[in-house]
């Protein structure tokens, strides 16, 4: 039992070496093709990179997930599906989703951005006006006819949504093309999926 332990832990051992190599290489790589404005936001973003990689790369490695892990890298991977999944996700469906749960700060939600889907969360919420703003998309007013904002769409998650979304599929003229390679804040948004219970935040 003793060495079956031991070689369990240091597979994850090895897993997350191999992770944290992945991340920096692609990190580093996309400072380097980015124009920065100052010296001192660059030192800043590199000074942060060591704690971002080694939590996404320990949160992938411990994520309740049904998808597996490309350590070489540091993506997730599942089958793709030969059309965007968008069956049942009419305005008025997805309007009744959202208004029928208690919308929390840290929810991770599914946007539709024309080829692919994204995952963002919400930290803020106006029940008032029936409504909720993402981090990276701004306002959702569930209140209207309308969930669209800044050109995308707000859809409700299920396993297929939220699997293109961690995976990165994308899907161009409606055939399969390239995936997109996903960032430190998406790989992270990822792992604080509830794929039990998508109605709730998983809290780390």
């Amino acid at each position: 039992m003793t060495q079956q332990t031991s070689l369990w832990q240091e597979q994850q051992s090895s897993d997350f070496s191999e992770l944290c190599n992945a991340l920096y290489e692609r990190e580093l790589k996309s400072l380097a093709e980015h124009s920065i404005s100052s010296v001192s936001a660059i030192q800043g973003r590199l000074k942060s990179l060591p704690h971002y990689i080694k939590r996404t790369a320990s949160m992938m490695i411990q994520a309740q997930t049904p998808l597996s892990v490309d350590i070489q890298n540091a993506t997730w991977s599942a089958k793709q599906g030969a059309h965007l999944p968008l069956s049942g996700q009419d305005v008025t469906a997805v309007n009744k989703w959202y208004l029928s749960i208690t919308i929390t700060h840290g929810l991770v939600v599914p946007i539709h951005c024309e080829t692919h889907i994204e995952l963002d969360s919400i930290d803020r919420v106006d029940v008032e006006k029936q409504r909720f703003r993402t981090n990276a998309h701004g306002w959702f007013k569930l209140a209207e006819n309308s969930i669209a904002a800044n050109g995308v769409q707000l859809l409700k998650p299920n396993k297929k949504v939220m699997t293109a979304a961690c995976t990165g599929h994308r899907w161009v003229n409606n055939h399969k093309t390239n995936p997109l390679v996903p960032s430190l804040r998406e790989l992270l948004l990822s792992c604080a999926i509830n794929w039990r219970n998508f109605k709730q935040p998983i809290t780390y």
